[in-house]
């Protein structure tokens, strides 16, 4: 009876070897992850995609168990997140608190911004309401985490305190660590987004696709998160699974730019397509600049330039005057790079100017290419050829 008993306590009800347990810890932390990426963030807080009851219900359950957050204060801070991206507001930006800030304090930085019931009550809107989140889910919400305990000990034994650390701290480190700090500070960029948001890879299975990062902030309300031909989003495999048997719907998904022959005169529908494809846009013109770039940089070494480029494909009127003065140190030094910023400053207002009438916008974009072309820049000059093929 006693040897029963101290086995029992040491292996549990499953006695399993440490690497099946090791293999239940991944599958169960992955479906954690998927919970996140496919309920939290693209169904409930960007709409991305409609879930059918039943799993929505056992997400929510499963999210109860594992991590103990909230569905409305999830997604109120991360609706938060996007609307003050990269300003003082922004609950968990990089940019404004320090990537070892967001690294090590992830997790106290979402519970510190979810007792702001201000957050909670403008972004929280359309967030699950009924009888059993009042009552339970959102009552009682570390006794979700102490439940998932007592399972973990039952099923493993003394492991499964170790199993139940693993699975309290995966979202912290992964979501509040690496997607909400290395994804806005380090990574490449595929679209030029107005915030700092960058792609991470190859750790994709790992956190669900959210690694997609600049993607998923250049279209947000995008069920996808993969936008290149060699980018995987196992998220989104998730979800047309599901869609393929009706457990759920898909809403949107983010457009792909497409060309024709490059035309000879600017029309509406040329502005349209440049207003719908910006962030295409403005990834291309960076790219398609590299080469003045490297010259630049051969020629002014001294110059911080990983400092420099990020201030450049930034909003002027978002910069800090310490950044303003920075950026226009560098600017008097370098005519080929004065003409590349003030351009691209100017090719932002098509969009920025939205509201005018359709023939000014015209006009507008007919006067940046004739500058462009004008400029003796052979890089300019291709990329507006480029702005008058999108369709």
């Amino acid at each position: 009876m006693l040897d029963g008993l101290l086995n029992f306590a040491a292996n549990g009800l499953l006695d399993w070897s440490v690497w099946h347990v090791v293999a239940f810890t991944l599958i169960a932390t992955h479906i954690t992850i998927a919970a996140v990426t496919i309920f939290l963030h693209r169904c409930q807080a960007h709409r991305a995609l409609d879930l059918h009851p039943a799993v929505s219900h056992f997400f929510r359950f499963w999210l109860w168990l594992t991590t103990g957050m909230v569905t409305r204060e999830w997604v109120a801070i991360h609706r938060k997140h996007h609307a003050k991206c990269e300003t003082e507001e922004d609950p968990h930006s990089p940019v404004t608190r320090g990537i070892k800030t967001v690294l090590l304090r992830g997790a106290e930085l979402y519970r510190a911004e979810a007792k702001n019931k201000q957050t909670i009550e403008k972004y929280s809107h359309g967030t699950p309401d009924d009888w059993i989140e009042r009552h339970l889910y959102s009552r009682f919400t570390w006794q979700g985490a102490g439940l998932m305990l007592i399972i973990d000990l039952i099923l493993f034994g003394a492991l499964g305190a170790t199993v139940w650390a693993v699975q309290m701290l995966w979202i912290p480190v992964t979501a509040a660590g690496i997607i909400n700090g290395i994804g806005h500070y380090w990574g490449y960029r595929n679209y030029g987004s107005p915030d700092a948001s960058t792609n991470i890879i190859p750790i994709g299975i790992i956190i669900g696709g959210e690694e997609l990062h600049n993607n998923h902030h250049t279209y947000g309300s995008s069920a996808r998160l993969s936008n290149k031909w060699w980018e995987f989003d196992i998220g989104w495999l998730y979800i047309k699974l599901m869609s393929y048997v009706g457990l759920a719907h898909i809403r949107k998904v983010a457009p792909t730019p497409k060309f024709v022959m490059p035309r000879p005169h600017i029309d509406l529908e040329t502005v349209q397509a440049v207003i719908a494809h910006r962030y295409d846009v403005m990834a291309r013109y960076g790219k398609s600049l590299k080469s003045v770039l490297a010259e630049e940089r051969a020629r002014l070494p001294q110059v911080d330039w990983s400092k420099i480029k990020r201030l450049m494909r930034r909003d002027a009127a978002s910069l800090k005057e310490v950044e303003r003065q920075s950026l226009a140190e560098v600017l008097k030094q370098s005519k080929a790079l004065e003409t590349l910023y003030h351009m691209r400053q100017e090719l932002a207002k098509v969009w920025e100017r939205s509201s005018m009438k359709p023939e000014q916008l015209v006009s507008h974009l007919q006067a940046w290419c004739a500058k462009a072309e004008a400029s003796g820049v052979q890089r300019l000059q291709d990329f507006s050829l480029r702005l008058r093929s999108y369709a």
